[in-house]
């Protein structure tokens, strides 16, 4: 408009004033439902009679609607009685339901108030769950599982009867129920067979009488050499040792088997009564010939030179404190069988020299410097023959002699203490 020319506003003023004043009233008539006010909100809620007569025949009413045609031919509720009618209730609300409304589509798809049946509509048996199935088993009482009441309480308890055993099922259906059923023969059959077993197996427990045991015996080793029988009569190994002692000058005697059950014992034992070089041994010992012989020796080869040495006199006695004894080591409870127990030890508590002079096998003082000397001297040598050797110093259980013995080692292994 800015580029219009001024002469030209006055005429197109006046041109839209005749274009608006050309337009018929008719068409401008407001409609009924739209009173004189000027306001948007003048606008009244569309009564019953308003709603055309198809779209309110669910919902009928018992008074005759009165109706006017306008100009137009367009049929119009009475104005006088559209004020006294009242808005549409909603479908499912209460005032709907008192008033007596119903749906106008009301035919198949209807849905009952209990449900739809599904199996019913297609003709098939119903389908029963088995949380239904056990809770009518729970109510009837034949649950096939134990049930528990009272799970909380102090009063924990059972329902229904408890479950049946297999035995007795069987029993109650005469055999396996998941095998075909067994005849009249075949039951009697089985029948006998079970009291002929239940009769074997009392006989047995009546013939079994309780066992006292005082003392079991020392197991021995499984992978040791089986030892030999004693059949009296002297193998070549013993006859050689006997021939190796006489050389020696060595003065003993054979005496009887010695026997004290698995564990004590010597087949073919000798009494020690004295050694080369006019040595006495008092009292006389019962070893066995191998432990004979390296005692010999010992004392040949390394007891009595020393004390010549440190002396200047022989040995006259050796007073040994115990040879063969039926007993454990240390003589404690519990303990592995010792060495005494198959004469193959020798105790030894004191020397006695041929000048008389007594040399104790006990631990000496500080200024027994001699006798210190020769204790430990014949001690150290004593390894070279024997496997195992004791003294003072190496437990309380032997602090007053010495112990010789050959207690054989897997491992060759020999403890000098």
């Amino acid at each position: 408009m800015a580029y219009v020319p001024s002469f030209h506003r006055p005429l197109t003023a006046f041109a839209l004033s005749i274009s608006l004043v050309a337009c018929t009233t008719d068409v401008l008539t407001p409609s009924a439902r739209i009173d004189g006010g000027e306001r948007v909100g003048a606008i009244r809620s569309v009564p019953v009679d308003a709603v055309p007569e198809q779209e309110v025949a669910a919902y009928p009413s018992g008074e005759p609607v009165s109706t006017f045609s306008n100009s137009g031919g367009r049929t119009m509720p009475a104005a006088t009685h559209s004020r006294t009618r009242r808005a549409l209730p909603m479908i499912d609300s209460e005032e709907a339901a008192l008033s007596g409304a119903q749906q106008v589509n009301t035919g198949s798809t209807a849905i009952p108030s209990e449900g739809v049946n599904m199996d019913q509509m297609l003709g098939v048996e119903p389908v029963v769950g088995l949380a239904e199935e056990q809770s009518n088993e729970i109510a009837e009482g034949n649950a096939s599982q134990p049930v528990v009441g009272g799970i909380g309480e102090d009063n924990v308890r059972q329902l229904g009867n408890p479950p049946q055993t297999l035995n007795e099922a069987q029993a109650s259906l005469g055999g396996d129920p998941d095998l075909p059923p067994l005849t009249e023969e075949q039951i009697r059959a089985e029948e006998a067979q079970r009291i002929r077993a239940f009769e074997r197996q009392k006989a047995m427990q009546q013939a079994q009488e309780p066992q006292q045991v005082a003392m079991l015996p020392r197991a021995r080793n499984p992978l040791s050499t089986p030892e030999r029988q004693y059949t009296g009569q002297m193998p070549g190994s013993e006859i050689a040792c006997r021939q190796r002692l006489r050389k020696l000058g060595v003065e003993f005697r054979d005496v009887p088997r010695i026997s004290n059950g698995p564990s004590c014992g010597i087949d073919y034992p000798i009494e020690l009564g004295g050694l080369s070089g006019g040595i006495d041994v008092k009292p006389a010992v019962k070893l066995n010939c191998e432990v004979t012989e390296a005692f010999a020796k010992w004392v040949k080869y390394e007891l009595a030179p020393s004390s010549r040495y440190r002396y200047w006199s022989g040995v006259k006695t050796i007073k040994p404190l115990g040879g063969y004894s039926c007993r454990t080591m240390n003589s404690r409870r519990g303990n592995p069988m010792s060495e005494h127990a198959h004469g193959n030890a020798i105790d030894v508590g004191k020397f006695v020299l041929k000048n008389g002079k007594e040399i104790d096998v006990r631990k000496k003082g500080l200024f027994a410097f001699r006798e210190k000397g020769l204790l430990k001297a014949v001690r150290t040598d004593s390894c070279k023959y024997f496997n195992t050797v004791l003294g003072p110093g190496s437990d309380p259980y032997h602090k007053d002699h010495f112990h010789f013995d050959l207690r054989t080692r897997k491992t060759g292994y020999r403890h000098c203490d």
